[in-house]
């Protein structure tokens, strides 16, 4: 088990579900803004300077900026992400996909409070307008990134007509973010980095990327499923009991258990024994 899985047994409860159409409706309210009032806009951005002078509600309010203010770009950008960021809370479960996007995020203000501070190294005073340079582009990026590692086949049609994988979207924009970190300022660098270490650090440690592939992922809520569905009311209240050691959830929660599909009727093994029992026939 990898610290993903520790945190998720640890903090799943306090994950938020569906968190795209959250981050989306952000989005709407920070697209109106920017359309009826852009001065106010202004005062969303996040702006290390005005941070440090008590501004101190920029550190999350950057979040309802969308990448651009082109309504049709806004639309398209809305129903994609939507789309992906769905599919990949379905792959991977509430709590992963929340700690992808949160985890983004946190590296996202870590870069630009390090890039704010190289720049008033370098000019030898506070600097206003570091702002525009942080923005969910690169985060949902990320998201984009993931699901073309995950379901690489997976096929979008461009312009509604062209179908391309999305592995070659992926591969394209591998390519333009490598040209970006080539020709772009030490500051563009730092943002572009901070803002996809999510993606870095998530498939680093995930070593074991079959589990979260289409099969793999139906066949893992099948399981889950039939854990929610017991067939048996044991004693004390326990709904689960290992048929090997007799062991149930009250003895110690962290047990996890699962019915056998290769043993000839409803049998639930504890993980300590899902693997090397003798399969009823």
């Amino acid at each position: 088990m990898n610290w993903l899985d520790k945190l998720e047994r640890k903090f799943g409860r306090y994950a938020v579900k569906n968190l795209t159409a959250y981050l989306l409706c952000c989005y709407a309210v920070g697209f109106v803004v920017d359309l009826v009032m852009p001065q106010l806009a202004y005062y969303f951005t996040f702006e290390p300077a005005l941070i440090f002078q008590g501004q101190i509600w920029r550190l999350v309010s950057w979040i309802i900026i969308p990448p651009s203010d082109g309504i049709i770009y806004f639309i398209f950008m809305m129903l994609l992400y939507y789309s992906l960021g769905t599919t990949l809370e379905s792959f991977w479960g509430t709590f992963r996909y929340n700690l992808y996007i949160f985890t983004g995020m946190i590296f996202t203000i870590t870069g630009a409070f390090i890039a704010y501070f190289i720049v008033c190294a370098q000019r030898g005073g506070a600097v206003v307008g570091i702002g525009s340079l942080v923005s969910t582009y690169y985060i949902n990026l990320s998201i984009f990134l993931a699901c073309a590692t995950i379901i690489p086949e997976l096929k979008l049609y461009l312009y509604g007509i062209i179908p391309i994988k999305m592995k070659w979207f992926g591969i394209l924009y591998a390519v333009l973010i490598a040209g970006s970190l080539i020709n772009g300022s030490t500051v563009t660098r730092i943002t572009i980095v901070a803002s996809l270490l999510n993606f870095i650090i998530f498939f680093a440690s995930s070593r074991n990327t079959q589990r979260y592939n289409p099969k793999q992922v139906i066949r893992r809520k099948k399981f889950e499923q039939q854990v929610k569905r017991p067939v048996h009311n044991y004693e004390n209240g326990a709904k689960h009991k290992c048929a090997v050691c007799g062991r149930t959830e009250l003895d110690d929660p962290n047990l996890e258990f699962r019915y056998c599909s290769k043993c000839n009727g409803n049998y639930e093994y504890c993980s300590d024994h899902l693997f090397t029992h003798e399969h009823v026939k």
